[in-house]
């Protein structure tokens, strides 16, 4: 009976000191030995609280404005912001085909990861969004082994299975297999297409395209499209987006504006495993920020699901940094 009540994240959640403080020690010594910067910590971890805080917005906006409205507006909102950034630091765009190529073919599937994403918010919770959403950095080591013959760790195994177990406490109540959420269906498959996307910025950036201009072409590709969709399958009323307006603006312009530009000065100084595991927050931020400001509640199962795939994500984030180090003795050692 326990198991099946609804009670609050906040009052429920209070999990041992130990994993803090084993984090934080953690991070202290990559921080010591990767000359990682306060300033860089500070930053990643305002990107986490900012990314994690607008799935928040994300569903209140969807309270007055339907799905392509909200991306096709948070989208060119986001356009516009890094707009100037993009033109200051590249000092003008570059044209070529292969750079257009790249552009169109990665905001075409950003395009898809940021609808389906806004479509779960009409079936399911920030929390949970925000969680199945991270699966993607258990899909991209796994479609690596599939498409591109790639070889991954044994603790990367381990923590997609992990993940896997987490997954299904998350989604699905074991005395009735059938009841999958639509939401969280859809939140998988926006996962999926951001899984493809990271593929596909790697793969981009080794034929040598620029990679600010590569960000700010797939906002520019996915507001186009998003706003095109909106006019075509949707009916937006100018008082109704007044009403979004907040969510929009913090959307579109904290999290696609400026938690971008605070991620990127944030990597510049610090390690990648620190920056790593500070945005695998933006989940837990996600799931706080519901329970205070929306009172969203979840099962025990949900909650323990959510933990269960947040250890998980660490535990990836951890494999791939200790393979990288054995691929790259001598770079890990001067670094």
């Amino acid at each position: 009976m326990y198991f099946n009540h609804p009670i609050s994240i906040l009052h429920l959640a209070k999990p041992n000191p130990l994993i803090y403080i084993s984090l934080a020690s953690f991070l202290l010594k990559e921080t010591l030995m990767r000359r990682t910067k306060p300033s860089g910590i500070i930053c990643l971890l305002i990107t986490a609280v900012i990314w994690g805080s607008s799935f928040v917005a994300q569903s209140i906006g969807m309270q007055s404005i339907d799905a392509f409205t909200f991306t096709g507006i948070r989208t060119t909102l986001g356009v516009i912001f890094l707009l100037p950034f993009t033109l200051i630091i590249n000092k003008g765009f570059d044209f070529s085909r292969k750079t257009l190529r790249a552009g169109l073919i990665l905001g075409i599937v950003f395009s898809f990861a940021q609808n389906f994403q806004q479509f779960a918010f009409y079936y399911s919770t920030s929390g949970k969004i925000a969680f199945i959403t991270a699966f993607y950095m258990f899909f991209v080591p796994l479609f690596s082994v599939i498409f591109l013959r790639k070889k991954i760790a044994v603790l990367t195994w381990a923590s997609i299975l992990l993940g896997l177990v987490g997954l299904f406490l998350l989604c699905i109540d074991p005395s009735d297999m059938t009841s999958i959420n639509t939401g969280d269906i859809l939140a998988l498959i926006c996962a999926v297409f951001y899984a493809v996307q990271i593929m596909l910025i790697d793969k981009f950036l080794e034929d040598g395209v620029n990679g600010i201009q590569l960000s700010f072409m797939q906002f520019a590709v996915a507001a186009v499209l998003s706003v095109i969709a909106m006019f075509i399958f949707e009916k937006p009323i100018l008082a109704d987006i007044k009403t979004a307006a907040p969510s929009l603006l913090y959307s579109g312009i904290m999290s696609c504006g400026i938690a971008y530009t605070l991620q990127i000065v944030g990597q510049k100084n610090a390690s990648p495993v620190v920056a790593s595991l500070l945005m695998c927050l933006e989940s837990v931020f996600a799931v706080i920020t519901a329970s205070i400001v929306l009172h969203e509640n979840m099962l025990p199962r949900e909650l323990a699901g959510c933990l269960i795939m947040f250890a998980a994500i660490i535990l990836s984030q951890v494999s791939e940094t200790f393979s990288a180090k054995k691929q790259n003795p001598e770079s890990a050692g001067s670094s």
